[in-house]
């Protein structure tokens, strides 16, 4: 049995380069980056600057069938990773899907059902899910040991971007070349954490403000407002207008209450948990004092510091390959976050409450009206991120 997996990447990007930089820093050793692939061949001298011994391909499709790897990671414009990824899945290549999973769920069920059919592995990279705090906040909401959620708000407004961020490549921003701004591009990661926390809602109600703080034809700003199944309620506001920003996910369970959020003046992103002594509802119908409150103490969560990030989910990616190890998330999971951002869309463009299952043929019909009916000319002046965070 083979000991390395042969991985080729398509899409030699911020992002492409990146996992090319980990891979050349020793971080992932059962990972042999052997090819890449990129429409735009001056992206390779890079390539083969840190990999003298990179083979470069034009098409995802030369590099899939060239026989040089085993699995393929995605890292292309979001509208491609669907369709790249049936094509590898088919030909019984392992596929590792740079977020989001697709632009539209409609697209995205079609691979999922390939996926199904496929003997091969299809996995994604959410690896905010590999950061110890997520981790334990996941623990504890979805152990039950508080009882059940009543209420989640998250303000995850850190994504600051400036114009020349949206004008450093012309598929940004775009409805044609991105399919959505600050939801399809920033928060995938937060939207797939909060469901992955706290479960999928049930409805939506969304504010998507389009161009507000720059010059772009998509969303910079929103908010949206959920309802789940037992009656809890939910607050998801983004933006990449804010500075300083925040990052503060608060979850009241009838037990207790969890807080996450960011230190501005040290960088810390802690967890802590105010652990009730009696649950919530239960002191509200029981309590003889009209203004009497359950008593409880606040608790500083310990974790096990362990925040591997994307070389920690190719890791985990490998040795599912070669040893039937758990992956850190499945390709099938992708589509759950992206519903809830094709339903805040919805909601937004129709003024309503949207239902989660919705009609996804008609958020397919509006969404390629938007691309057929767009007016918005585009300045581009394309430049090379320093670092992998910068495109989260």
């Amino acid at each position: 049995m083979a000991n390395t997996v042969r991985l080729g990447i398509i899409g030699v990007g911020n992002m492409g380069l990146g996992h090319i930089n980990n891979a050349v820093k020793g971080k992932m050793p059962e990972i042999a980056i052997t090819c890449v692939a990129d429409i735009d061949p001056k992206k390779f001298d890079k390539a083969k600057e840190l990999l003298p011994d990179v083979v470069c391909f034009p098409t995802a499709e030369a590099l899939i069938d060239s026989g040089l790897c085993d699995a393929v990671l995605i890292a292309t414009p979001h509208y491609f990773h669907p369709p790249i990824a049936i094509y590898a899945l088919q030909k019984g290549v392992h596929v590792m899907s740079e977020k989001p999973a697709g632009v539209y769920t409609k697209q995205v069920r079609e691979l999922i059902d390939v996926a199904k059919q496929s003997k091969a592995t299809y996995a994604i990279m959410f690896n905010q899910r590999t950061n110890c705090v997520y981790r334990a906040v996941h623990e504890m909401v979805q152990s039950g040991v508080y009882g059940e959620m009543r209420r989640v708000s998250w303000i995850i407004t850190d994504w600051f971007r400036t114009q020349q961020y949206y004008n450093s490549g012309g598929w940004r921003a775009t409805w044609s070349g991105e399919g959505g701004g600050v939801m399809l591009n920033q928060c995938p990661h937060q939207l797939d954490l909060w469901q992955w926390i706290c479960g999928m809602p049930e409805t939506i109600r969304a504010f998507c403000h389009v161009g507000k703080w720059h010059d772009i034809e998509v969303e910079d700003d929103v908010t949206i407002y959920a309802t789940y199944p037992n009656g809890a309620t939910g607050t998801f506001i983004t933006s990449t207008g804010d500075c300083p920003g925040t990052n503060r996910l608060e979850i009241t369970l009838d037990k207790a209450k969890i807080l996450c959020e960011n230190d501005t003046r040290t960088g810390a992103y802690d967890v802590w948990v105010y652990e009730l002594e009696t649950g919530t509802q239960e002191y509200i119908k029981t309590a003889a004092d009209g203004f009497s409150k359950p008593k409880g103490a606040w608790r500083k969560v310990e974790t096990d510091g362990q925040n591997p990030q994307h070389p920690g989910v190719l890791n985990a990616f490998a040795a599912h390959i070669l040893r039937g190890e758990p992956l850190v998330a499945a390709g099938e999971e992708g589509i759950r976050g992206l519903t809830i951002s094709n339903a805040a869309f919805l909601s937004s463009w129709l003024g309503e409450t949207v239902t989660i299952p919705f009609d996804e043929d008609r958020y397919y019909d509006l969404l390629q009206e938007r691309i057929k009916n767009s007016t918005f000319v585009k300045t581009v002046n394309e430049q090379v991120q320093g670092d992998m965070s910068s495109t989260y």
